[in-house]
């Protein structure tokens, strides 16, 4: 199957699944789900954040640091065969050990033909109760041996991708320098959930503004948003919280933030769209929000805090 970058139409699919504590149980569920995407027509799969276990960042615990995998390993490995057996670009998530001590939440992205096509190591760690990340992973390269920046799109058969992770989908310069290196489409493989104890007000509140935001950063952009988030209630290891509830709502939505699919709170699902690869080039003619920054002026955004 011959794939051009000039097709104006790109199916793409969206995994929303709970997680087990085991691998190969986590893998056959995503797996299925690949391959079910895929006979509906998908060109294009991403899968959550951290999609091969249990989100295991609630407490500190250096046994955890066991379940890390290298870049090539078995997970990509996997994702690769299936990647290449089905004719699809694939974007996982593993907990890489890059070394001795260091380890990352990374993005893979898995070409049609089984190769790698790029890796993304998330920039933006949290440190919250319930998501002590910063204990776990080191943030990415900001600047790799070759020149190119952390925010650099990964060229594929499908496009090139600003392929970014969770805590990253927080912060407007991600997506504006993804953009700016010229990323077509968005992607946030996320990990995000309720404290179980969090009243109906508050969820409803965190929700919003986690959809909101995104929302955002296609408008502001003027590019398509694929967000998968992963579904379930996961007990806290250590007993001492009530665990997370993930809420589930991974969504694709279009260059004016407007919503192409959307998913529930609690259903595996596979969302599917279509994007049309020429509506961000109309809309930006429309709307110029690159023509009309003001890159004289944006000197102090460098600075923690402008005093």
């Amino acid at each position: 199957m011959t794939r051009s970058l000039t097709r104006p139409h790109l199916k793409v699919a969206a995994l929303q699944q709970a997680s087990s504590a085991d691998k190969a149980t986590s893998l056959a569920t995503t797996e299925r789900l690949v391959r079910q995407a895929v006979s509906e027509g998908a060109e294009l799969v991403v899968l959550q954040e951290l999609h091969t276990t249990l989100y295991f960042c609630q407490t500190e615990d250096v046994s955890v640091f066991e379940l890390a995998e290298p870049i090539p390993g078995p997970t990509t490995e996997r994702l690769a065969a299936l990647a290449r057996e089905l004719d699809v670009v694939i974007v996982g998530s593993v907990f890489e050990r890059r070394t001795n001590g260091v380890y990352h939440n990374t993005a893979v992205v898995l070409e049609r033909d089984g190769s790698l096509a790029g890796l993304y190591r998330k920039m933006h760690i949290p440190d919250d109760p319930g998501f002590y990340e910063k204990f776990y992973f080191t943030p990415g390269d900001a600047q790799f041996n070759d020149g190119r920046s952390g925010f650099t799109p990964i060229q594929t058969s499908v496009g090139r991708l600003g392929v970014l992770v969770c805590w990253d989908q927080w912060y407007p310069e991600a997506a504006r320098l993804m953009a700016l290196a010229g990323a077509e489409l968005l992607i946030y493989p996320t990990a995000i959930g309720w404290d179980v104890t969090d009243d109906p007000d508050e969820r409803a509140r965190q929700l919003e503004a986690w959809v909101t935001v995104q929302r955002g950063h296609a408008v502001a952009n003027n590019l398509p948003v694929i967000a998968p988030n992963r579904i379930g209630q996961e007990p806290d290891p250590s007993g001492q919280g009530d665990g997370i509830l993930f809420w589930g709502n991974s969504f694709i939505a279009g260059p004016q933030g407007e919503f192409l699919a959307r998913a529930d709170s609690d259903s595996e699902t596979i969302l599917h769209a279509t994007i049309d690869r020429q509506r961000s080039e109309a809309i930006r003619r429309i709307w110029p929000h690159f023509r009309d920054r003001r890159i004289d002026a944006y000197g102090d955004i460098l600075k923690r805090v402008c005093d």
